[in-house]
């Protein structure tokens, strides 16, 4: 495993961090998922994502099971809030009720006193964002966070988030966005403007839920068992990618994986981390060889010659538009996943 700060902060991250968002699945048992935590941490993993809306906070609940005995100052802990989390009218958002409340349970459920990062997991309009602001500055000056984050924010977002931290005298140290070689969406606005900032990107699906995995054949029913046939898995956001004109390029990539000697997940994966403002790449995972095998990308280097050729070959069928970063919002499709 690679380590490296997050952003310009003095926080030091893994290269790759687990997320357990996969632990709200209902057919996969805890006794997996926990086996999923001990791998990464065999891998030399110590970032661990997670959100409260997870598995309807059951994920949140897991990992700190999963946690417990490990040294806590070995760790970086980070989880989210904004989604609903209960059946009342503040039980979602980033009101400063709602915030407060939410980094209260979060901690009771990791069974710690303090997240290295809490993230707004969205924008929220409905919300002044000097509002937003003040509350997570609270969480921060009493001890229950140390850095604050966001999730899928624009670029104007983000500037005025990260003006509004520095006021309150608190580091927005990171931005959680959605980012592979197929969905390349923050790179034209986002990502400049954090470079800008110092703040580091904390990307979710890097393997673009699997897709960049290579299981999923043209012209071929997804694999019994797969996220594509499982609806807790996030099947809805991987609609968008099983067109056969998306999957037969991804095909196309492993000769040049098997020519590098790496599975087409480590190439992928190794693909984003080549990225100088990503500062780490969350992966999921449903069995812990995964995490022990594609953690192992966190040390290769892509020359510009295979770069070159990864793009020539994805280009025409990866997603660009920096407009797309403003339907990450509530109601679109897998936005409980970043």
């Amino acid at each position: 495993m690679e380590y490296g700060h997050l952003g310009h902060s003095g926080l030091i991250v893994s290269r790759v961090a687990f997320g357990n968002w996969l632990s709200g699945s209902s057919d996969r048992g805890e006794e997996t998922q926990i086996a999923c935590v001990r791998a990464a941490l065999d891998a030399g993993i110590t970032t661990f994502d997670t959100a409260d809306v997870y598995g309807d906070t059951r994920a949140e609940e897991l990992l700190g099971r999963a946690l417990r005995g490990e040294r806590r100052e070995g760790l970086e802990i980070l989880t989210k809030v904004f989604a609903p989390t209960g059946p009342g009218r503040n039980d979602l958002g980033l009101s400063r009720k709602h915030i407060l409340e939410s980094i209260t349970g979060s901690l009771r459920r990791l069974g710690t006193d303090h997240v290295d990062v809490y993230q707004a997991h969205r924008f929220d309009p409905s919300v002044p964002l000097e509002e937003t602001m003040e509350a997570l500055a609270d969480v921060v000056h009493s001890g229950k966070a140390h850095y604050i984050g966001v999730s899928e924010w624009t670029a104007d977002q983000i500037r005025r988030g990260h003006a509004l931290a520095r006021e309150l005298r608190i580091s927005l140290v990171s931005n959680q966005p959605q980012y592979s070689a197929l969905w390349r969406v923050p790179e034209a606005e986002v990502m400049p403007a954090c470079a800008e900032l110092g703040v580091g990107q904390i990307v979710w699906s890097p393997l673009a839920q699997g897709v960049l995995t290579g299981k999923y054949l043209p012209g071929r029913q997804a694999p019994a068992g797969s996220r594509a046939t499982d609806s807790n898995d996030g099947s809805e956001l991987l609609a968008g990618w099983l067109k056969d004109e998306v999957l037969g390029r991804v095909q196309e990539l492993k000769p040049l994986a098997a020519e590098a000697g790496l599975t087409l997940a480590q190439l992928s994966l190794a693909w984003v981390l080549r990225n100088p403002g990503v500062s780490t790449a969350v992966l999921g995972a449903s069995r812990p060889e995964q995490i022990t095998s594609n953690a192992e990308a966190a040390g290769v280097r892509l020359d510009d010659d295979l770069m070159a050729k990864i793009d020539a070959v994805l280009g025409p069928v990866a997603e660009r538009d920096p407009g797309r970063t403003r339907e990450s919002g509530p109601t679109s499709p897998g936005w409980r996943l970043g």
